[in-house]
This record gives C-alpha cells, structure tokens and sequence, in this order.
C-alpha cells in the first residue's frame, strides 16, 4: 500500500496558523462523523465535498468505505479459478496496465511498482469475472490504481466493485451509447452559462470527445499531481454520478477566453481542450460544478442532451436528477433566494433561472459569486445526497 498525504498550500505567518486550525478542525469533524453510532455518512460527504476534501489517504481508507456503503471488514471472495488464463479481457488488461507507469509515485523502486501492477491486474480480472455483466474500458485500470494506491489490494477491490455497479455502470456495457449520452450533457449545461462559448464550439464542430477520457477515468488519466486525482476523487464518490461531467463543464468554462482566442475549426479546438492544464484552481472549479449541479440538475437538461426515453437507461438516472434537496426545499428555489438579494426590486420578478441568452446578469451573478456562494450551494448537494446511500442497493440489483 502507498500512503500519499493531499497537503494544502504551505504559506507562513499568521495565515500558515489558520491554515492548521482549520485543518484540525477539519480532521476532528471527520473522526467524529466516523466515530457516530451509527456513522454519519451526511457529514462525511460534507467534508468530502468541502474544501480540502478529506485531506489524507489515512482517513479516505476510512471515510470512501462509509460513501460507497461498503463493509470495509468483509472482503470479496478470492476467485479459485486462474483467472489470467480464462479472461477474454486479460491481454487488454495487461497492455493497459503496462503502459501506467506514470500512475505511479515517481521514485518507487520498480519491484514495488511491478508487485502494485500485478495486483491491479488482479482486482480488474477478479470484478470482471464477479460481474460478467460489466465490460471493460480502456480506462477503467485508471480509476482502479488510484484505489489501490491509496487503500491497498483488499478494499480497493470491494470498492471498485460497488462503484462499478453504481456511477461507473454506464460505462461498462458492451456499448458506448450510454456513455456517449452522459458526454451529451457537457454542452447543455455549458450553454446555461455561456452561450458565446457554447456557440462557439457549436461552429467550430468540435464535439465532446476530447472530454472522453476525463469522464471515464474520473480525470485520473490526463492529471499527473495525484493529490489532485485524489480530491477529486474525494468529491465525485460523495455525489451525483453525473458530476464528473458537471467538472468538465467548468474546465472548460473556466478556459473561455483560449477557446474563443483559437481558430474556429475542430482541429484548433479540440486540440487546446485536449491538453488539460495541470494548474487548474481545483477547489474552485469544484465549488462552481456543485453550483452549476444544484442550479441546472440533469432533469432539466435531459431533454437537450437526449430523448428521455435514453436518459431513463442510464444509472445517472435512478438517481431521479436529485430535484429535492428536501421534502419541503426545492435546490433552484435556495439559488432564486439567493440572487433576489442582488436583484434590483423591479428585477426581482424576473425568473433568475432563465438561460443567460436572455438575462445576461444572471450569467454573471453565477460565474462572478460562485466562489462566495459556492459553500451553500455544495451544503445544499450534500442535503440531497443524504438519501441516496439507502436507495443505491434497491435501485442497482
């Protein structure tokens, strides 16, 4: 097992002290969520999601067990077949596997690196022939090593495999289309925000593709700074399994102005898009894609990503689009809140939800507060969150 510490910016002063109060602080609500009888699984998505997200892989092995309701005390089975010899899946596998050399911490003696890549191999092998209705993806080894990087062989495979079942099911059937439909959601929601860019991209014909490998290995192939693999991580497993593709959204929103600066045409845009900055400001694009889900959820972009009747076979949509945050509080109704306290008295009429085409201070009320508002606006995913763990085993035979 390779224990990799997620540390936050070092500073000094005054501002170095607030830093470790804070994370102390933080620390201490963890234990004490996981310390509750029975655990209080709501705040540990809170910290989850909140800056920092859970802070070291000490307390992920601990807390991502409690967020995918898994019993971290009852490992799977050990398969008494010779799985490398029967698997239609293994010498893709293997080449896969073979080519993550940079999945791995930099300096570790290769012995080490080649007994970790031995036992990813073996986790993927092994949940394959549990689940032969799951299929494997080129990617799916991605998202298996950083479990195993950070919990060990044994509950990185009872992990894998709940996920797999859950927000990774989509990607795991003998097709694409579910996939290509979840990939369908980027542009709906960058054009709630930003109709320019969206038009833009729109002209310039560049699709959704460069996005792929983003959604299907939860950012773990294009980011090379594990800690930010890592929180990321940390924050999907505590949400929608349609977040993912909400982060992408803001990445790309967030690099407005080099798209608009590219030439029009697929090749130039896909091309920048492709190439993902190492140096995003993670904690606040986080922020923004938990706004961005609680003021445009999937149910009311459904429609612009694709017929209904296909959202309706995805495992986003078991998840009924969250459009309750609870039973007497509607997520846009915070958000209307919100925004007619900016709102001229004349304006506060006006449906602050409107596509931004038509009220442009809508557009930039959301990209210019989220930081500030962002806080609430996570608390108010993490309130509709806070049933989702019962309904997963009913709704994912």
């Amino acid at each position: 097992m390779v224990t990799i510490l997620t540390r936050g910016c070092q500073s000094r002063g005054p501002e170095q002290g607030n830093f470790n109060a804070k994370r102390k602080k933080k620390v201490a609500e963890i234990h004490q969520a996981l310390n509750s009888d029975p655990t209080d699984v709501a705040a540990l998505r809170r910290m989850a999601i909140s800056e920092g997200g859970l802070l070291t892989d000490e307390i992920r092995r601990k807390v991502w067990p409690k967020l995918l309701n898994v019993n971290a005390n009852d490992p799977p089975p050990i398969s008494g077949k010779n799985l490398r010899q029967m698997s239609k899946d293994y010498q893709q596998v293997l080449l896969d596997v073979r080519r993550s050399l940079r999945r791995f911490p930099p300096g570790m003696p290769e012995e080490q690196r080649e007994g970790l890549q031995e036992e990813l191999i073996d986790i993927i092998l092994l949940i394959l022939e549990r689940n032969p209705q799951l299929h494997y993806y080129q990617g799916y080894h991605d998202i298996v090593v950083t479990f195993l990087l950070v919990v060990g062989e044994r509950l990185a495979t009872s992990l894998v495999e709940k996920l797999s079942t859950h927000h990774l099911r989509d990607f795991m059937d003998p097709t694409m289309d579910n996939t290509k439909h979840i990939l369908n959601y980027l542009m709906p929601i960058i054009d709630q925000v930003n109709p320019e860019l969206h038009d833009f991209m729109q002209s310039a014909e560049v699709g959704t593709i460069f996005a792929l490998s983003w959604l299907i290995t939860w950012f773990g192939h294009v980011l090379s700074d594990f800690r930010h693999v890592v929180r990321l991580y940390d924050f999907f497993l505590a949400c929608h399994p349609l977040m993912p593709i909400y982060f992408a959204a803001v990445i790309v929103l967030y690099r407005e102005q080099e798209v608009l600066d590219c030439d029009c045409d697929m090749a130039s845009v896909h091309h920048l898009l492709s190439q993902i900055p190492q140096d995003l400001p993670y904690e606040t694009l986080i922020s923004r894609a938990g706004d961005l889900f609680v003021q445009f959820p999937p149910s009311e972009l459904a429609r612009e990503a694709a017929a209904q009747q296909q959202a309706e076979r995805t495992a986003a949509s078991t998840f009924k689009d969250f459009e309750l945050a609870s039973a007497q509080q509607r997520p846009d109704m915070v958000l209307r809140q919100r925004f007619r306290g900016l709102l001229r008295p004349e304006d506060r009429t006006k449906d602050v939800l409107t596509k931004p085409r038509t009220n442009r201070f809508v557009k930039l009320a959301v990209m210019g507060l989220t930081v500030a508002l962002g806080a609430a606006a996570l608390a108010v995913v993490k309130s509709a969150l806070e049933w989702a763990p019962k309904f997963q085993l009913q709704l994912f035979p």
